[in-house]
């Protein structure tokens, strides 16, 4: 069933329209004439509030593209958000992401945030590839539509990359390109532009193009409403009926993908690119280990990370046996899937054995210390599509104990955990992920404000904590949204950050620079609450008492429940480990004893920490190239995860007392 010919009524009134953007003659409009009416609203045009509003309606006209369209193409790729016209992951600017990566990438930091161990394995000598990403010598089309967008309107590409309002026109203009390109009609019905809407993917196989226009359609129907970044109101009318013409992607041209071989839901578009398993040097071998999960060992966890490299540079990477591996690489542009290692086998991309053993590894390409570099919304839906489909097959719970981010897996020895990563870093929007997966950090209705645990929740846009070490010159990151607190060891924004002996083993002090993870909450991380005064609120953290500010009016943390770990009676304080391993007597022969070996941290009596799952100590022996020696050791000895700073930890269960909070 077709949808509707006309547009529908927007959800806001957007107030008097702003004049059309002219073309002369049939061809582009010029620039000259352009500029003037893309710039601030004329006086008497309405609420200043609601200008991209109309910004959108203008564009929109003058290319007849459906505004609703436009609308819904702009949300998939921003969410309307501007960036202030700073690029993406991937050179996209502005609220429709016209690509220009070869700008972006002139003037992008280069960065280092970590020096572990991806394998994390003490029982074989440390992995630290030196492989490095290289600069692409010719960029893909899809990281050059700015170029294009220049050429159909006329319009300077510096004005596209900075005025949201040309940027829209750019996008508007690309659309309709896409449309005559397919010989079909500029028609006022969105239904009739799904081939088009394919091709403004960038995409150059059917699967990802198809899936792009999906996500599309279904903002179409089900409707958005925001405040963007620049504190404008947008909204978009539902169309449930809505039924897009999707034979139209049989003429974009475009070479048949192939999902063969993945383990990616149907929601997303997949394609297998495997990692090498070979063997080299002396006895040596990449870049993974073969398993058997879930049958040999469970998966409990799925670690977010971002690639610090561009998608082109990164999968070289990863085909390369001496190098590290991860299972999924996630590209910014359209959200298309690459898997390299199969779920049964074990990657090596979190640093702590343990971990990667019973993981599922998810690169987002991205750079942690570049804040304007924002992740597109495309990529959000796919990762999370993706995680949700896991996560239901391997039993895995949707909570920030079992979804972890890279910088939240733990140092597995006290030598280790100074050198561990910190991607994806404050920059990714937790909350809004797990709205995507379905499970939102939601406060408990029937708790009061002096609940005894609290879920770290942001406003990810209006928190904005000074963070430095983005650039070599020591000035101050650029301000932008941010999904963690700053702990203070004292209800005052002047006294020392709290101390972490791990990663600051000289003397603990913490900073704030960007990969300096040691005074710092994440979004939908819970802990104990160990004191309030005022606006303030302390927490249970490493050991000691960690501040954040949490007003009233703007809390940064909602009240929750939850199971908390306190030492047993008669025990003044508690080691924590990195890694859950089996007890001694647990190895058969031929299988070396891996030590269980305590962090410089301490629990001390009195103190609560959040607990997620009790598990038995489990070693996972797979430290040569034929897999006939490979065991998994399973212990008596019971360990509880705990949320013990910004990483996690484990306890012995025989050590602690479980309580309900």
């Amino acid at each position: 069933m077709r949808g509707h010919a006309t547009e529908p009524t927007l959800l806001t009134d957007p107030g008097p329209r702003r004049p059309r953007l002219r073309r002369a003659a049939g061809a582009v409009a010029s620039a000259a004439l352009l500029l003037p009416l893309l710039g601030a609203a004329p006086a008497g045009s309405g609420d200043s509030a609601t200008r991209m509003q109309r910004d959108f309606e203008a564009a929109a006209d003058e290319y007849h593209v459906p505004r609703s369209l436009l609308l819904a193409v702009s949300y998939l790729q921003s969410r309307w958000d501007t960036h202030a016209g700073a690029p993406s992951v991937t050179g996209g600017y502005g609220p429709m992401h016209l690509t220009d990566a070869r700008t972006a990438l002139a003037g992008a930091p280069h960065h280092s945030e970590g020096t572990e161990d991806a394998r994390g394995d003490s029982a074989r000598p440390a992995l630290h590839p030196t492989t490095e990403v290289p600069t692409e010598a010719e960029l893909p089309s899809r990281l050059r539509t700015l170029t294009k967008a220049a050429e159909l309107t006329g319009l300077p590409a510096k004005q596209l990359r900075t005025d949201p309002a040309a940027n829209l026109a750019g996008g508007a203009a690309l659309l309709a390109a896409a449309q005559r390109d397919l010989a079909e009609p500029l028609s006022a019905d969105p239904a009739d532009w799904y081939g088009a809407v394919a091709r403004f993917s960038g995409a150059d196989d059917t699967a990802t193009a198809a899936a792009y226009a999906d996500d599309v359609y279904d903002v179409l129907r089900t409707g958005e409403r925001r405040t963007t970044d620049e504190g404008q109101r947008v909204a978009l009318a539902a169309r449930p009926e809505l039924a897009p013409d999707t034979a139209q992607l049989r003429r974009t041209g475009l070479r048949k993908g192939s999902a063969a071989g993945t383990e990616c839901p149907a929601t997303v578009s997949c394609e297998w690119i495997p990692a090498p398993y070979e063997e080299f040097g002396d006895g040596d071998y990449g870049n993974h280990d073969l398993g058997d999960r879930p049958a040999s060992q469970s998966i409990r966890y799925i670690v977010v990370h971002d690639t610090e490299g561009a998608w082109d540079g990164v999968l070289n990477m990863v085909q390369d046996p001496t190098y590290v591996s991860w299972n999924y690489t996630l590209r910014s542009t359209d959200g298309h899937i690459a898997q390299h290692v199969k779920a049964k086998d074990v990657a090596w991309h979190a640093g702590n054995w343990y971990v990667n053993a019973k993981s599922i590894g998810l690169e987002h390409e991205g750079f942690l210390a570049n804040p304007d570099a924002w992740y597109t919304e495309s990529m959000y839906r796919a990762s999370a599509r993706l995680v949700t489909y896991l996560a239901a097959k391997y039993g895995i719970p949707l909570d920030r104990q079992h979804i972890l981010g890279h910088d939240t897996v733990p140092g597995p020895t006290t030598s280790t955990v100074s050198g561990m990563h910190t991607d994806p870093g404050p920059y990714w929007d937790w909350r809004h992920y797990f709205e995507l997966l379905g499970r939102p950090f939601e406060r408990m209705a029937h708790l009061r404000g002096d609940s005894a645990v609290v879920t770290i929740r942001p406003d990810y846009a209006s928190n904005r904590p000074t963070y430095t070490g983005c650039t070599t010159s020591g000035q101050a990151c650029a301000a932008h949204g941010s999904s963690e607190v700053r702990l203070y060891s004292q209800p005052d924004t002047s006294s020392a950050l709290v101390k972490d002996i791990g990663t600051h083993p000289s003397g603990g002090v913490s900073s704030i620079d960007v990969n300096d993870v040691g005074a710092r909450a994440s979004t939908g991380q819970q802990y104990a609450v160990a004191e309030r005064r005022g606006d303030w609120t302390a927490i249970w953290y490493l050991g000691q008492k960690a501040w954040f500010q949490n007003p009233a009016a703007n809390p940064t943390a909602v009240s929750a429940v939850g199971a908390v770990v306190t030492p047993k009676d008669g025990l003044s304080e508690i080691p924590v480990y990195g890694r859950a391993y089996p007890e001694a007597s647990a190895y058969p022969a031929g299988v070396p004893v891996q030590a269980v070996s305590p962090l410089s941290y301490k629990l001390p009596a009195g103190q609560k920490y959040v607990a997620g799952e009790k598990v038995p100590g489990e070693y996972d022996y797979s430290v040569t190239f034929d897999t006939a020696s490979h065991r998994v050791v399973v212990g008596k000895d019971q360990y509880y995860e705990i949320q013990f700073g910004h990483r996690v930890a484990f306890v012995r269960a025989a050590d602690v007392r479980l309580t309900l909070s």
